[in-house]
């Protein structure tokens, strides 16, 4: 088993990185949200409201963090299944590893013969690289880095928190409200707009979902807390 070293990263893994924090931050502030218009709306204890929404904001970004890390080591572990399974193929079964590289080509319209050149060429220089790419989509050394993730998600969720819970700590009683909603309107909008540049999508129907759905939360842990 070959200890494959990491390279400097891509800008598709810094991007990936970049995407969960943006998916962390959009949970923890609808997460936070939650608890703290729930129990905003069953008691006035300003103590009580900032130890909830606090506690939530901890959780959550420790779950986001446990969460990614979880996922991105089971993806590169399977990556380095592949790398190992290949490596071990091209050692005992190099005319299919031969084969499989010509076909590939094939597939994608060039002649048998030029094919087969190729496929020989790519082999003698970059074996192991060749195979992993064109048989997994994989870039050897690129592996998705757990930590990175990991961290990513703990920070952003506990920023996306953060926001909604100084402003149900800190704005005076008669605003508190009216400060709560326009936090949770304004990082809504702005995970929206970023998750929106990320995926290439639309801008302002991203931007506006989030806010409605920012809202939605509000309004429905509100029920919540004024029923129980």
């Amino acid at each position: 088993m070959t200890k494959i070293k990491r390279q400097e990263q891509t800008m598709e893994e810094k991007l990936n990185t970049l995407r969960a924090g943006v998916l962390g931050s959009n949970d923890g502030i609808l997460t936070v949200v939650g608890v703290l218009v729930s129990v905003a709306a069953a008691t006035t204890n300003r103590f009580t409201i900032f130890i909830a929404g606090l506690s939530d904001l901890l959780a959550c970004a420790f779950s986001m963090a446990c969460g990614e890390y979880a996922s991105v080591s089971t993806q590169r572990d399977t990556e380095e299944s592949a790398v190992n399974t290949e490596e071990h193929l091209l050692k005992t079964d190099f005319a299919g590893e031969l084969e499989a590289v010509k076909q590939y080509y094939v597939d994608k319209g060039v002649t048998p013969a030029t094919s087969l050149a190729i496929a020989k060429d790519l082999l003698n220089k970059k074996p192991l690289e060749t195979m992993v790419r064109i048989k997994y989509d994989i870039e050897l050394g690129h592996f998705l880095s757990p930590w990175d993730a990991a961290f990513s998600s703990l920070f952003s969720a506990a920023a996306g928190g953060l926001f909604p819970l100084m402003a149900m700590t800190f704005a005076p009683e008669a605003y508190k409200w009216y400060a709560v909603i326009l936090a949770v309107i304004l990082t809504s909008a702005l995970t929206g707009f970023i998750s929106s540049k990320l995926g290439n999508g639309l801008v302002k129907i991203a931007v506006i979902r989030n806010i409605i759905i920012g809202l939605i939360t509000i309004t429905i842990h509100y029920g919540v807390g004024k029923l129980f």
